[in-house]
């Protein structure tokens, strides 16, 4: 499920009698994994054989800069792992989700507050109000999706950019 506060009206697009524009959840996915750069991966674990670390694996090896969170790991995948959000020293454009879902709010209010564009919520990871916050704070929500599942259908329309 994916949400965008970004609409425009007929009078941002004056070729349109449309009154909103409004991007399909898959246009906006692809928007999104399209324009962003880093991704900060809460719940990455140190594991190989965890979801996480398979997950951040991959979308570091297409370009994507990996920003660990987890305060019981000091490194991840070669980079520095921080304990929370708010600790994370460079912009983040996604917020990737690998926690359960009583976890979720409180993330989600950490990402608002370090101004990141997206919330993605890992599939089985579903909290319906921290996703309206989210949106009402003007972040972009995918719920219940996977990432790598949804890079990986997009791959050869996606550019791909040499690993940070």
């Amino acid at each position: 499920m994916a949400d965008s506060a970004n609409k425009g009206s007929s009078a941002d697009n004056p070729g349109t009698n449309l009154e909103r524009v409004t991007l399909s959840e898959s246009d906006l996915i692809t928007q999104i994994l399209n324009s962003s750069k880093t991704i900060a991966v809460v719940g990455l674990s140190g594991n190989r054989m965890r979801a996480s670390h398979h997950v951040a694996e991959y979308l570091k090896s297409v370009g994507y800069r990996i920003v660990p969170v987890n305060p019981n790991v000091t490194e991840v995948l070669g980079e520095k792992s921080y304990q929370r959000l708010q600790d994370v020293p460079v912009p983040v454009d996604i917020v990737d989700i690998f926690r359960r879902p009583e976890f979720v709010p409180g993330i989600v209010d950490a990402a608002v507050r370090i101004g990141a564009r997206c919330v993605w919520m890992q599939e089985g990871v579903i909290h319906g109000e921290a996703a309206e916050r989210a949106r009402a704070a003007g972040l972009l929500v995918i719920m219940n999706l996977c990432i790598f599942k949804e890079h990986s259908r997009r791959a050869r329309d996606l550019p791909r950019t040499k690993p940070l």
